[in-house]
């Protein structure tokens, strides 16, 4: 635990790409953990941008309790210590492939939301936005959110299966990762692309990789440093520098 404490207290631009996994701890279910979304629901489905134009009430049926609750969810352990070592200068980015929002609710301001966000829609016909407040109260209905200016399928601001991530916040993230002299990468199995491989511009920047995840992931032989229990580090961390 010292190696990680050495790289966070030396280190001169330290970015975090988190996962799904930094959200358990706030009750929310990852997508490839033993108890998590895949065990359960197809997330494939839920996600593909076809079914969501074939229909829309299966996005918003099974996100009632997942996205469309979180004003419910409190952030976890991690979220709260990311947020203070910002504040202190030792974090200076967290790219992020969630879409709960926690990391904001926590205090962390320089975020990139690699995968979008619920935060806002907006009408597909129009182009019309709306609040994630305005559209969750809606769907706790149990209703499809419709535009009310044209009276077209809302969706979330949230990139699904089949689109392209938004270019400029993708190019924002391979900057910063591009810049970062450590990389570490908590509770993501590194399988969704492209995010999984934002690691591999640290290291051909001769960056060094940091891996903290409770499964494998393809990047681990690459880790200058691997650990399995996000709990224990971020522990660590909190006791040692924060």
């Amino acid at each position: 635990m010292d190696d990680i404490i050495y790289l966070l207290k030396t280190s001169n631009h330290c970015v975090f790409l988190s996962g799904a996994g930094v959200s358990t701890f706030s009750g929310i279910p990852d997508f490839r953990g033993k108890s998590g979304l895949y065990t359960k629901y197809d997330a494939d489905r839920i996600f593909s941008l076809d079914e969501f134009h074939n229909d829309p009430s299966y996005y918003y049926h099974h996100s009632k309790d997942l996205i469309y609750n979180l004003n419910e969810r409190e952030p976890g352990l991690i979220h709260k210590i990311l947020a203070r070592m910002e504040e202190q200068g030792i974090v200076k980015a967290i790219i992020t492939q969630n879409i709960d929002m926690l990391h904001q609710k926590a205090g962390s301001i320089n975020i990139i939301e690699i995968h979008g966000s619920p935060a806002s829609h907006h009408c597909l016909q129009c182009g019309r936005h709306y609040s994630y407040k305005n559209i969750a109260d809606i769907v706790q209905q149990d209703n499809i959110p419709l535009c009310d200016g044209c009276g077209g399928l809302i969706k979330p601001d949230i990139t699904f299966y089949g689109e392209m991530l938004d270019q400029e916040t993708l190019d924002a993230a391979i900057k910063e990762v591009s810049e970062a002299d450590v990389l570490i990468v908590i509770g993501s199995s590194l399988v969704v692309q492209p995010a999984a491989s934002l690691p591999l511009y640290t290291l051909e920047n001769d960056g060094k990789l940091v891996i903290v995840n409770n499964m494998p992931t393809p990047l681990d032989r690459y880790a200058h440093l691997r650990y399995n229990d996000l709990q224990d580090v971020f522990q660590y961390i909190e006791k040692a520098l924060l």
